[in-house]
């Protein structure tokens, strides 16, 4: 018993991974009991249908490519990632090491195929590229809130406080008018003060 026929016995009863083999024709040969339930929705008995039947269109040059690649270098896996009609409008990714196969007078006899569903690590993959794009946006915002405090907001703030100052240091000020500057001097310094703060805190 050649190790394909061994794979295939050791695992057709495997709830985690997938197993199938294609002829040279491009049509399935065999399928794995895993494989077959989890793509029931598609055909009862898959020996003898074409490989694409299960796949995303965009994928099966994918395939193909693999494939190919398999015979130009016998004895070697190579990967793929194809997605599969989950039967309900939509598709879920599985992840497969291909492997070319050859009849006992060494003439290529089709392509066997090990694959799992990575359909959630796919997802968690996007919800972390989603994330921190998400992030990314955030620090250019708090970026750009830094550089408008520190720099449009405060300048201004500079002034007034200068002006201000400017008034209390006249000596012909009423008290009225001198109370009124003093009360803006400290209103300003305190609103310098905060907008210092938000600086800082946003760069932190």
């Amino acid at each position: 018993m050649n190790s394909v026929e061994q794979t295939k016995l050791l695992l057709n009863e495997s709830s985690l991974f997938y197993i199938i083999t294609t002829d040279m024709d491009g049509n399935y040969s065999y399928v794995n009991q895993n494989y077959a339930k989890e793509f029931l929705h598609i055909n009862s008995n898959f020996v003898g249908q074409p490989y694409h039947i299960t796949m995303h269109p965009d994928d099966i040059s994918t395939c193909l490519e693999v494939s190919t690649k398999c015979f130009e270098h016998p004895g070697k896996l190579f990967k793929a990632i194809i997605r599969k009609h989950d039967g309900e409008g939509d598709y879920i990714y599985t992840q497969w090491e291909y492997k070319a196969m050859f009849d006992d007078e060494k003439n290529p006899a089709g392509v066997f195929c090990l694959g799992h569903n990575i359909t959630k690590y796919i997802a968690e993959q996007i919800q972390l590229k989603k994330a921190i794009e998400e992030n990314e946006k955030k620090s250019i915002i708090i970026e750009n809130i830094v550089f408008q405090q520190s720099h449009l907001v405060r300048a201004p703030l500079s002034n007034l406080i200068g002006l201000t100052t400017v008034f209390l240091d006249k000596t012909l000020l009423d008290s009225d008018t001198s109370y009124t500057c003093q009360m803006i001097l400290e209103s300003t310094r305190q609103l310098d003060e905060i907008i210092r703060n938000i600086v800082t805190t946003a760069r932190t």
